[in-house]
């Protein structure tokens, strides 16, 4: 197939190209770099461009004609989304509306789309299903959820054939340590774990210790980044193969505290490090827990590194790795 990945330097964007190069699959990423890495990119093209520039988003697919497109492109981060939300519906919002444009003028009928748990706000139940109510608490979750919202009412217009996957806490990185994940400012409660562990950044803030949860501290459901693309790909060739357009939850269904995830890193790491405690951010939900027992039958996605020790194991493995090479670059 003729698949493009927008957001495909990033790290969840980076790891599906890998994936799908691997499977023989022709990729094209699109991606503005504001995040990515163009090193990341390890299998077909790749073409800068930010996805609000719909002049050159169109010629794009008009020149490579994708079967798919896998979208990734989006801003991620809740605190950065509370402070700056226009930034996010500009980006999420209006990027999603010139790519089913674009598709549109290219006669793309597939489309999977990167969503979020952040969608469910608050939720009343634990774990979440797919059917509970969204009603999301920070402009990201909103700009992901207008975003859904457009996709279905294009489809209904269209024809097009889309899967929703709503993803709970991505984390990890590629085993074989070619790819991982890098942010310039790191939010993500594992990535920074390993960082404070292998001496990059001083200490771990835990944000908020009074949650209704077993130790105060918040609870997610951590899912290996290989993992969830497999799931993006089991999408695609459940639509290709004459599936419905539906949403699906990804995780494990299972939840760990920010607590207990910190104690994993130091007994992985080996290493003692300094926790300090903060006030609570806004937007953040007590606990986010998946049900994907719809992805499972439904697109028959069979996930292999449902383990938080492997996880955090292959997130350190990343980062070693890096500052490594950058000790032989000096």
């Amino acid at each position: 197939m003729r698949i493009l990945v927008t957001g495909g330097a990033g790290y969840i964007g980076s790891h599906m190209v890998k994936l799908l190069g691997e499977a023989g699959h022709e990729v094209l990423t699109v991606d503005n770099l504001s995040e990515g890495n163009p090193w990341a990119v390890l299998y077909g093209e790749l073409k800068v461009l930010d996805l609000l520039n719909y002049k050159a988003l169109e010629e794009v697919l008009l020149e490579f004609m994708p079967d798919a497109v896998i979208h990734f492109a989006a801003k991620v981060k809740v605190p950065e989304s509370v402070k700056k939300p226009l930034l996010y519906y500009e980006s999420n919002l209006l990027g999603t509306v010139n790519l089913l444009h674009a598709m549109q003028r290219a006669g793309t009928r597939y489309l999977v789309f990167s969503s979020t748990a952040a969608v469910y706000g608050i939720p009343k139940n634990i774990p979440v299903k797919e059917d509970d109510p969204t009603q999301p608490i920070n402009p990201y979750g909103w700009s992901k959820l207008f975003a859904e919202r457009v996709i279905k009412d294009f489809s209904y217009a269209s024809g097009l054939k889309y899967a929703l996957l709503r993803y709970f806490n991505v984390a990890g990185a590629d085993p074989e340590c070619k790819i991982g994940q890098v942010s310039k400012e790191p939010t993500h409660l594992i990535l920074r774990a390993v960082k404070v562990a292998t001496g990059q950044i001083p200490y771990i803030e835990v944000f908020g210790s009074d949650y209704p949860t077993s130790d105060g501290t918040g609870v997610r459901d951590y899912v290996h980044v290989v993992d969830l693309c497999q799931a993006h790909l089991k999408a695609l060739e459940y639509l290709m193969e004459s599936g419905e357009s539906d949403v699906f939850n990804i995780g494990y269904g299972r939840g760990y505290s920010v607590l207990e995830v910190i104690q994993k890193v130091k007994e992985i790491s080996r290493r003692d490090f300094d926790v300090r405690y903060a006030p609570r951010r806004e937007g953040d939900p007590p606990a986010l827990v998946a049900d994907s027992s719809k992805a499972v039958k439904v697109l028959k996605w069979q996930p292999k590194h449902d383990d938080l020790g492997f996880i955090i194991k292959t997130a350190l493995d990343w980062e070693e790795a890096q500052l490594t090479r950058d000790s032989i670059r000096v």
